[in-house]
């Protein structure tokens, strides 16, 4: 079926053209002749003269002769960017086919109707590349791709012996570079502008090197004709002839050739080929190209050629029990050889900071990795003992990358598949964990193979990764950061990778002094390697992106070592203190991610607080209120946060000190509330949902850090503290509102209010957090926004106002309130007369401190206390305490009237009085 369709588009396209082409020449040469002769008499006014006379130079035509079209022979004749010829000059627009030279010449001495000039271009266009580009094409891959196809026909109906199939192909081959050639010699030139993609010589070319490249690999590979060295020499002078003819007919020609080159192989021998036969052949393609893609600098064709090399790798890989690890190394350096010393050969930009790296060396970089990958973790090549060629190859990469700057991808994809080898040889399933025992423990099965060779390699390969990285990193620290930043990176954080996962394989998960020595280890060499890199900066000691990677795997380093040397309480503890050594190293360097590396640590407390609240276990923590591990979890990293902080705030100060205040007092609060968990539920602090005596404190304990974040931000202003300070008080807030008033509220749990009096439960709940919201909304106004001391106020309204209630509720009914008990007379009677007092007293309040928001709620709670008498008490109340309810709101309704008259009045009368002065 392809070959058919290749068929019909070769006749139709080889019609257009021998129909046209008459026509053509007649008409190229009757106006080459006439515009000559106008030139030559000088009856044509130049350009730069007539552009003058108009005034407008940039419309002027420009006069190119045909002559002028750059030779193939001497530049790049296949570039579309091409001079126009002189047709296209003098008519003033691009023609786009010589058999429209009449009507172009027509249309230039009559002016056009603009779509009728753009409606013959797109049909010009079309016809164009129909005739000139497309024919040319087909007509090369067709060339092609018949020589192969009556090669394998020969084979498949045994007409010929090999050796006449093969001398026939060769045959071909040499014509069709013999016809290029002739072609070119005779002065071809492209008399299309537009059409210069379609250089015909060229395509010739490329289609005689393609069938001559499956010629000779036929003659070695499947018939044995001739023996590897013969072979290698063909394929490579063929290889050298294509680089001749690429460099003379242009970039098409070696895209062509590179193409038919991968692809030969396959369409020669569909079966599994020589491996050797096949990578020899690879490699000479590769290196011809790496030549020639050098000399011209096409990056696209260098990247396919290593695109192309390397899927050939992977399919080889993939048959994996029959794969050859020789061959596989063979090509993999081979690779490296031509990118090292082919396309970056004598290349520049080594030191120009815009340019890091070198695009097409990803390719190289992402298949080489991958086959050092495959050598590490599939299990037949690691069961065969494969992962030391492969690290071999990891540490090639690392070798040629620091050899060319360049190729700086070579350096991610070489970490990268060092990362995933030591990933994967890390059990998958979860981590158990048995704390009555005091051990943690891993269950499951690794995805790659673990032994004592991979922890050789492990180590191996972290020392590389090492000494490149802070070496490259202080190389290009004052040059490219970019460069200087990835090697810092990658010098970090595959020897963590690999240290992390050696440990979690063959090490002790409770407790490992051996790698916890190697972790300190590696915290004594990123620091000191920092430093060395900060060293060699312009300007120096300024501590930029690479100097930031080698700090923070020293932080990550001593994280580590944390972990892997102390039990789960003093990891939290000491891990919380180690906020104050970047905060004091401050004092001698400006590094700005010191103050970053702090705010890490306090991430990672935060994540150990949060895996296990009790730090050391429930087994393991002491029932003794205050003084046990909650103290110390909490506690010291509380007060190394606030040091931290105020430390950062003398040296760097910035947005990590903020974060260090915010740490502080949120580990202060946590502090607080989870002593008073401990203690409220003798000893156990992960009991169910808290009482509401507990839930009162933790109120309180927000309450108050509120007022202390405001004086504190009162006397060191603090964007950290102005609104820790008001999010405490909507803490404090939600709290009320939805435990105290609803889910803990001793009127729908019955819970027992105690036998005291008065210091009981509605004392400690509700009138303690009232006296303590109240306060804060008095010492905030002025110094948080109105609508802050407003919810305040108003929460402790309402918490007094609960507190009479519930008060009065407990009066009549005892030590449990709740409220199917139901309601007597005189206690009814009684919440009406508190209502109307507590709303006279809020009205006195809200006048006396001037609060609009006081004078609101003592009316809302007057105007309940009307519908109640008006509501309930009307049906409930009989006799005298019915009349009383009525006669007690009438009069202090009365009385707030006559209040708000005489409060009017002196407002008027001063009014007036200011007036009149």
């Amino acid at each position: 079926m392809f070959e058919n369709l290749i068929g019909l588009v070769a006749i139709i396209a080889l019609f257009v053209i021998i129909s046209r082409q008459q026509n053509r020449i007649g008409l190229i040469e009757r106006e080459l002749g006439a515009l000559r002769s106008l030139v030559l008499s000088g009856a044509a006014p130049k350009p730069t003269e007539q552009a003058a006379a108009d005034g407008k130079l940039d419309e002027a035509p420009v006069a190119v002769a045909a002559a002028d079209i750059a030779s193939p022979a001497a530049g790049e004749p296949i570039t579309a960017q091409g001079p126009a010829t002189e047709v296209e000059a003098l008519t003033g627009e691009v023609l786009a086919g010589p058999w429209n030279a009449g009507e172009a010449a027509q249309k230039a001495t009559e002016p056009a109707a603009p779509a009728a000039a753009a409606k013959a271009a797109r049909r010009s266009d079309v016809e164009t590349a129909l005739g000139t580009r497309w024919a040319v094409w087909v007509g090369g891959i067709a060339l092609a791709l018949g020589g192969l196809f009556l090669i394998r026909y020969t084979i498949e109906a045994g007409i010929f012996g090999p050796g006449v199939r093969l001398t026939m192909a060769a045959v071909l081959g040499v014509v069709l570079v013999a016809a290029g050639e002739f072609i070119r010699r005779t002065g071809f030139k492209v008399p299309v502008q537009g059409a210069a993609g379609a250089y015909i010589p060229a395509v010739l070319t490329a289609a005689g090197a393609f069938i001559l490249f499956g010629a000779v690999y036929a003659a070695h590979g499947i018939y044995g004709f001739i023996g590897p060295a013969l072979a290698f020499t063909l394929l490579g002078a063929i290889g050298i002839a294509t680089i001749a003819a690429a460099l003379v007919h242009g970039q098409a020609l070696a895209g062509i050739g590179l193409v038919g080159a991968i692809v030969t192989p396959m369409l020669v021998a569909p079966q599994a080929p020589n491996p050797w036969a096949l990578f020899g052949y690879l490699a000479i393609v590769l290196a011809a190209t790496g030549v020639i893609a050098r000399m011209r600098d096409w990056k696209l064709l260098m990247a396919a050629a290593f695109a192309g090399t390397g899927i050939w790798t992977v399919l080889y890989m993939m048959d994996a029990p029959g794969a050859s690890l020789s061959a596989i190394l063979f090509i993999d350096a081979v690779t490296l050889a031509v990118l090292a010393f082919a396309w970056l050969g004598r290349r520049g930009g080594e030191t120009d900071p815009a340019k890091a790296f070198d695009w097409p060396s990803i390719v190289p970089g992402l298949f080489i990795a991958f086959s050092a990958l495959g050598l590490s973790v599939d299990p037949v090549f690691a069961a065969a003992g494969y992962a030391l060629p492969g690290a071999v190859l990891l540490a090639a990469m690392v070798a040629v990358a620091l050899y060319r700057p360049l190729a700086l991808p070579l350096l991610y994809a070489a970490g990268l598949a060092t990362a995933l080898i030591y990933l994967g040889i890390i059990p998958p399933t979860s981590i158990t964990s048995d704390f009555s025992n005091g051990v943690l423990g891993v269950d499951g099965s690794p995805l790659a193979i673990a032994n004592t060779l991979t922890l050789r390699i492990g180590l191996a390969l972290g020392l590389v990764f090492i000494g490149a990285g802070l070496w490259a990193a202080r190389r290009f620290a004052a040059a490219t950061q970019i460069r200087a930043a990835s090697w810092a990176a990658w010098g970090v954080v595959v020897p963590l990778v690999i240290l992390l996962a050696l440990w979690l394989t063959f090490g002790d998960l409770d407790r490992d002094f051996a790698y916890a020595a190697v972790a300190a280890l590696l915290v004594v060499v990123f620091a000191a390697g920092g430093e060395w890199v900060a060293r060699a900066e312009e300007p120096p000691l300024k501590g930029g992106m690479a100097v930031s990677f080698a700090l923070g795997g020293a932080a990550v380093a001593g994280l580590l070592m944390l972990h892997m040397a102390y039990d789960s309480g003093w990891t939290t503890v000491l891990l919380g203190a180690a906020t104050i050594m970047p905060a004091l190293a401050t004092r001698w360097r400006s590094y700005p991610v010191l103050g970053w590396i702090a705010v890490g640590a306090v991430i990672a407390v935060l994540g150990r607080v949060a895996f296990d609240p009790t730090i050391v276990g429930a087994e393991f923590l002491s029932r003794t209120p205050v003084f046990n591990w909650l103290l110390l979890g909490y506690g010291i990293p509380a007060l190394a946060f606030g040091f931290t902080a105020w430390q950062l705030a003398r040296t760097t100060n910035g947005r990590p000190r903020l974060a260090m205040e915010a740490a502080a007092t949120l580990f202060a609060l946590l502090t607080i509330a989870m002593l008073v968990r401990h203690a409220m539920h003798g000893g156990i602090i992960n009991s169910d949902a808290p009482t509401l005596a507990e839930q009162a404190i933790y109120t309180l304990i927000a309450i108050g850090a509120g007022a202390i974040l405001v004086a504190i931000d009162r006397r060191s202003p603090s964007s950290v503290l102005r609104y820790g300070s008001m999010a405490a008080g909507v803490v404090s807030a939600a709290f009320v509102i939805v435990q105290h008033f609803l889910v803990l509220d001793p009127l729908f749990t019955d819970e027992s209010t105690g036998r005291i009096p008065v210091f009981n439960l509605v004392f400690l709940a509700y009138l303690l957090p009232a006296v303590a919201a109240g306060g804060l909304a008095l010492y905030a106004r002025g110094k948080r926004p109105k609508w802050y001391s407003a919810m305040l106020a108003l929460v402790a309204a309402l918490l007094a106002f609960a507190y009479a209630t519930l008060s009065v509720r407990r009066l009549f009914k005892g030590e449990f309130i709740g409220l199917w008990s139901g309601l007597g007379q005189l206690e009814t009677y009684t919440y009406s007369a508190l209502w109307l007092v507590i709303g006279v007293a809020l009205l006195t309040g809200g006048v006396w401190l001037r609060s609009q928001v006081l004078r609101v709620a003592s009316a809302v709670l007057i105007a309940v206390a009307v519908l109640k008498v008006f509501l309930f008490d009307m049906s409930e109340l009989e006799g005298v305490l019915r009349a009383l309810s009525f006669i007690g709101l009438g009069a202090v309704l009365i009385g707030i009237g006559l209040f708000y008259q005489r409060l009017l009045t002196r407002a008027a009368r001063e009014t007036v009085s200011v007036g009149e002065q």
